[in-house]
């Protein structure tokens, strides 16, 4: 049901719970009070009847039943089309959530139009109830309690986004993989948050202009500042909260660019170490080749006087200058002759 609660106050004080809107505007033309009527989620034609009865601006009545409206503050005439963005911290899941509240104040009435389930205005209208001399100032009296009841409630908005601002320093600078992902989760809702309250400045500002006009009382009117200043305060920190979050996403991103660095530092060392121990092994490697080269070469140059040797010494009548007197001179002279020509070829290749 829409109609959450109704009341006729007459001087501060309420006389009558109407059961319907038609019983509440029927009632409103007999008594001399203001009528306060509290809607949540209202269709159109619970909407429309509100707006017949009370000659509520088709634009405003418009943005009532839509929703989704940024803070503001609109004057139709007589009647004022307030905007409010109420939010509250949740601990189990370290998020903040955003309420929206339209407020229709007129001279003899105040419509409230709530979109979420919270925050309950039921609070401020026995807050209300129970302050007769401030409910007897008129509707303006109910638009600053609630007025002062939603920038209360920012209170424990700000501590809950303090506190994780503190957790992500501690976890910032101790290197945890998923405090990136947390700090732009944390800056989107202190945006949102700032979009729910930095409006507010006008709007208490803008009201506290036209107070003289309007004839606000003096009483309300300190009250009203009274508020502008905790929004001032609350807006401040929202402000400085966004700077810290920015900040850290500035230092997350250098010791970001400070690891990779490191990392890259180690592996170019260790590529280094590695290459001079690949450059060791491939001197030992050349080294070992040059011995092998010299060993090869003198092998080769003992191996042909064997060679000849042994043709000569095998145990066959027909060999070449076998009974000649210088057969043997010429084959020392071979021998010599072939060590020679090898010496000069391995020379020349420089493998000696």
């Amino acid at each position: 049901m829409a109609l959450i609660d109704n009341g006729i106050y007459v001087d501060g004080v309420r006389r009558l719970t109407p059961t319907s809107l038609d019983e509440t505007f029927e009632q409103l033309h007999e008594h001399d009070g203001i009528a306060w009527i509290g809607l949540f989620q209202p269709d159109g034609e619970e909407l429309a009847s509100v707006a017949a009865e009370f000659s509520l601006h088709p634009l405003a009545v418009e943005d009532a039943g839509k929703g989704h409206q940024r803070p503001k503050v609109e004057r139709y005439g007589e009647t004022l089309f307030v905007v409010l963005r109420p939010a509250w911290y949740i601990d189990a899941t370290e998020t903040v959530h955003f309420g929206e509240i339209h407020l229709f104040v007129g001279p003899q009435f105040v419509v409230t139009v709530r979109h979420a389930e919270q925050p309950s205005l039921s609070e401020v209208r026995a807050r209300m109830e129970r302050s007769p001399e401030l409910l007897r100032l008129g509707t303006d009296a109910v638009l600053y309690a609630v007025l002062d009841q939603v920038v209360d409630g920012y209170g424990p908005v700000i501590a809950g986004l303090e506190n994780d601002i503190d957790e992500i320093e501690d976890q910032l600078f101790a290197g945890h993989e998923s405090v990136a992902r947390r700090i732009y989760e944390l800056l989107g809702e202190v945006i949102a948050f700032q979009r729910a309250t930095s409006p507010l400045r006008g709007i208490l500002e803008a009201l506290l202009r036209g107070a003289g006009k309007y004839r606000t009382d003096e009483e309300l009117q300190a009250r009203y500042r009274d508020v502008l200043d905790h929004a001032l305060r609350i807006a401040e920190r929202a402000d400085s909260f966004r700077v810290l979050l920015e900040n850290a996403l500035t230092v997350h991103s250098t010791l970001a660019t400070q690891q990779q660095n490191d990392a890259m530092r180690e592996l170019s060392e260790a590529s280094l170490a590695q290459s001079e121990e690949t450059k060791k092994l491939s001197e030992q490697s050349i080294a070992q080749n040059e011995e092998i080269k010299k060993i090869t070469s003198w092998a080769a140059i003992l191996f042909a006087p064997s060679l000849v040797g042994t043709v000569y010494g095998m145990n066959f009548e027909n060999m070449p200058e076998l009974r000649a007197d210088w057969g043997y001179p010429a084959a020392l002279g071979a021998m010599v002759l072939l060590g020679i020509g090898l010496w000069a070829v391995f020379r020349s290749r420089k493998w000696l």
